[in-house]
């Protein structure tokens, strides 16, 4: 009975979550509109499309027919900043050595969407039209389903549905908003990184696999979700060698998880290596560019460096006190939650994680237990049936909330945010957060991190503690203040993030 209520109250949250995640892009898509018809934008060149270069087989755009002129106009005004780049190499693939910095999983969705779904509507409005409104259809939709596998892990990690929920719904408000409902690739990028870690806590490795390669198509921080295989893989060699004495398992997973990542890694590495074709193959020396000369030649990291003057500390400026400004909020709210964790529990950052005690790491998060590595054909009903052994113990337990998943009493600083569960997380989000603060162009951690779950499952808990209450209407001020100024200046072409 307990199991059931559980369930319907999980579901009912779910179905909620649903209805604010649209509710928030028809927000920001309002907001998008409203400011676009208010203000002139700084730059009004988003809608020139000159012929593709190369691609002589490319269907030309076709003129709009006139009674919806107007909604053409509207569409291709819209496209600002990083869009044009991914509408660009929709239509005419990579012309141009910059445009590689821009991973094509998006693009390849965009010129799906627009030559099967969306054809039918290219004589009416015309073809560049049609593929924006294929951009605005995958970005939306992605973000839409990425909340609700946020909710999911968030259910797995937390053991907590209200915290979940809440967490969920900041998601669905971030401070980065207006991207994951523009033509770019965060709301890909959040789908199959959440995703992925979706399908690896529910024990099918594999299919985590696929997805964090697929989050590595999108962007090239995806890559790092082979950390996650590193950890799980780290501390299965371990409990297959110390704990079970036994080396050719240990062998076996090391070599498993070593493969995963080597899948996890390839899309990006095939990406370059096709850059490195197109460019570098076939040209004569001095027609080489300085980066096909290079040992290892990297067309990403070239890019990065010679095109947005990308590198460790170039962006540490006086002119850009603006830009750390504008990025302080969203590092803050990271180092706060690192640091409380660190706080909380030191012994898992100096042991790696593994000082965790028995019960967390036999917890429903599959990131310690070698079991599912050992028994892959029974992992889901054992799953199944540890978690209905503690939800009869839970309910036996006074003043439980059956909206939680039941677990054995722990201690509040070893339980929710503060669980072992949470550890690899906040490794993750650590490296990401120094990479944007030493590395990246600091302006864009405002929407670099906003797929990091543990700033979510930080601020829920935040939101939810008395003594912090006034962090959680700040939080929410915060992401409310950045949601109409990232409408008002994104959508008119002025810097944001």
């Amino acid at each position: 009975m307990v199991k059931a209520m559980e369930s319907n109250s999980k579901s009912r949250k779910e179905s909620i979550l649903i209805k604010y995640a649209i509710f928030s892009r028809l927000l920001v898509l309002f907001l998008t509109l409203l400011w676009r018809s208010l203000l002139q934008p700084y730059d009004t060149s988003a809608t020139l499309n000159p012929p593709c270069l190369y691609h002589k087989d490319v269907v030309e755009d076709s003129p709009p027919l006139l009674v919806a002129n107007a909604v053409s106009k509207t569409l291709e005004n819209s496209v600002v900043w990083d869009s044009v780049y991914f509408l660009r190499i929709t239509q005419c693939g990579y012309e141009y050595e910059q445009t590689y910095a821009f991973l094509p999983l998006l693009p390849f969705f965009i010129s799906l969407l627009s030559r099967t779904a969306f054809a039918p509507l290219v004589p009416l409005i015309g073809l560049r039209a049609v593929m924006v409104l294929s951009g605005y259809v995958v970005s939306n939709l992605a973000f839409v389903i990425a909340a609700i596998y946020l909710f999911r892990i968030s259910v797995i990690i937390l053991k907590d549905t209200e915290a979940s929920f809440r967490a969920s719904i900041m998601f669905c408000f971030n401070p980065a908003s207006i991207f994951y409902s523009s033509i770019y690739s965060e709301s890909l990028y959040a789908l199959f990184s959440i995703g992925g870690l979706y399908h690896l806590l529910s024990g099918t490795s594999n299919v985590a696999v696929l997805w964090f390669a697929l989050s590595g198509c999108a962007r090239s921080n995806g890559i790092l979700n082979a950390g996650y295989i590193c950890f799980q893989t780290m501390h299965r060699a371990y409990e297959a060698l110390y704990q079970k004495r036994r080396v050719w398992l240990s062998l076996q997973v090391l070599v498993t998880g070593f493969l995963r990542c080597v899948c996890i890694c390839l899309p990006f590495v095939a990406f370059q290596a096709y850059g490195y074709y197109n460019i570098c193959h076939g040209r004569k020396p001095d027609e080489l560019r300085p980066w096909c000369k290079a040992r290892v030649p990297l067309l990403y990291n070239f890019i990065q460096s010679h095109y947005w003057g990308v590198g460790f500390l170039r962006y540490f400026q006086f002119k850009q006190l603006p830009n750390f400004l504008l990025a302080s909020p969203i590092l803050s709210l990271a180092m706060c939650s690192i640091m409380s964790y660190m706080t909380a529990r030191p012994e898992l950052f100096i042991s790696l994680g593994f000082q965790a005690t028995e019960k967390e790491k036999r917890s429903a998060a599959r990131l310690y237990s070698l079991k599912d590595a050992v028994e892959p054909d029974v992992k889901t009903s054992s799953h199944e049936g540890n978690r209905d052994i503690r939800q009869r113990k839970s309910s036996r337990k006074k003043d439980v909330s059956v909206t939680s998943v039941a677990v054995d009493f722990v201690s509040p600083k070893k339980s929710g945010y503060f669980s072992a569960d949470v550890f690899p997380f906040v490794i993750h989000l650590g490296l990401m957060a120094a990479t944007a603060f030493f590395i990246m162009h600091v302006q864009v951690a405002t929407r670099f991190l906003s797929a990091s779950p543990p700033l979510y499952w930080f601020a829920s808990h935040l939101v939810a503690s008395p003594k912090h209450s006034k962090w959680g209407y700040l939080i929410w001020s915060y992401c409310a203040a950045y949601i109409l100024l990232g409408t008002l200046l994104f959508s008119n072409f002025y810097p944001f993030t």
